[in-house]
């Protein structure tokens, strides 16, 4: 018979409410909608947030000390260890791990009276920013992950099959989900000096998988005026792009912006968004442009192509790229939005997938 109650934790994130990225946004759409259900829920949460209150929308906020602010990366790995170590004590139902690239080596931490799932995220391993020695450490954490898990989470078809193939340990696929804004504004536009639809955009990390100077080649090649606005987090590599390409008009590098309304007016209003993401899972970026209404071209491979399927344009090159750039059609993109529009409101959407995580929560106590 099933616990009409659970205690369920969330780690693996930076924490709640959400101004960082996926993980943060799935850790605060799950946590809010299973306090809903009747649930108790616990999400870590790195310790100089900006919010400091102990309850967000009914869950609790346990505060970690954040020492990658002082260690950099490895600092993550000492917050996971934190995390761990506290949640040992708690007796939670259900713990939701939120990746694995720094938690899994602390397996042997991990509370043994509880039930443990980890969503998986993206073959991290296959990142070209890492060298070799650690893509080798990203293989192991990989598979340390599956040790102690009761299940793991795809948030794609594609690492689902991946997963199912290399580990034979049962796998479910959930993705992510994203919101329909209410409305747009074209106001905010005005501070960054852009117009409605008279820019193209790229929102995504700047690592070289994402394919960001592949994309600036290919605007630069093909004449076009409107200026390919880049919003991207700072970091090396966005400083050697700044560089080289920052005194060209039709490029424009913009700093990461956490509100939620500015971003999605900014994507909204875009001509074309270009998604060149190439490894991981289902992205969320991409989701949240699905759900802004943007005209989507992105590149071409299983990942991209089985959340968007046929309601949007894939480049495989960078000349291919340059041809949207240069044959911009507003037609030809009409139906493709809405389509995407209603994946968002059946499939992409948080009550679904809050939905398919407790069901998941339930499957995983019952079968202990």
């Amino acid at each position: 018979m099933d616990k009409k109650i659970l205690s369920v934790s969330i780690l693996g994130s930076r924490g709640i409410p959400n101004r960082y990225g996926g993980f943060e946004a799935c850790a605060e759409e799950l946590g809010a909608r299973l306090v809903k259900h009747g649930h108790q829920v616990v999400v870590y949460t790195i310790d100089d947030h900006p919010v400091k209150d102990d309850y967000w929308q009914g869950v609790k906020r346990v505060l970690i000390s954040n020492p990658e602010r002082s260690l950099g990366t490895f600092g993550q790995f000492l917050y996971d260890f934190h995390c761990n170590r506290h949640s040992r004590k708690e007796n939670f139902d259900i713990i939701l791990h939120l990746g694995y690239t720094s938690d899994s080596v602390w397996y042997w931490l991990w509370a043994k009276n509880s039930v443990h799932i980890v969503n998986m995220d993206g073959q991290e391993w296959k990142r070209s920013k890492y060298k070799r020695p650690v893509r080798a450490f990203l293989r192991l954490a990989e598979r340390l992950a599956t040790l102690r898990s009761r299940w793991l989470v795809a948030d794609s078809v594609g690492i689902e099959k991946y997963l199912l193939e290399k580990f034979h340990v049962p796998v479910r696929y959930i993705a992510y989900g994203a919101k329909i804004p209410g409305s747009f504004s074209s106001d905010n536009l005005k501070d960054y000096g852009l117009s409605p639809f008279e820019y193209d955009l790229i929102i995504a990390r700047m690592e070289p998988e994402n394919n960001i100077e592949p994309a600036i080649e290919a605007k630069i090649a093909s004449g076009d005026k409107e200026p390919l606005v880049i919003v991207s987090n700072a970091n090396k590599y966005k400083r050697v792009l700044k560089e080289k390409y920052g005194q060209l008009e039709a490029i424009r590098f913009m700093d990461a912006i956490y509100d939620k309304v500015k971003i999605n007016n900014l994507r909204h209003f875009s001509r074309i968004y270009v998604h060149g993401h190439s490894v991981g899972g289902t992205n969320p970026s991409l989701l949240e442009a699905m759900a802004c209404g943007c005209r989507i071209v992105a590149h071409n491979n299983p990942f991209n192509g089985s959340v968007l399927g046929e309601e949007a344009f894939y480049y495989s090159s960078q000349s291919e790229l340059t041809t949207f750039f240069t044959n911009f059609s507003t037609g030809l993109y009409d139906k493709l939005i809405e389509w995407n529009l209603q994946k968002i409101r059946q499939e992409y959407n948080w009550d679904a997938v809050s939905d398919a995580y407790e069901r998941l929560f339930f499957d995983a106590i019952n079968s202990k």
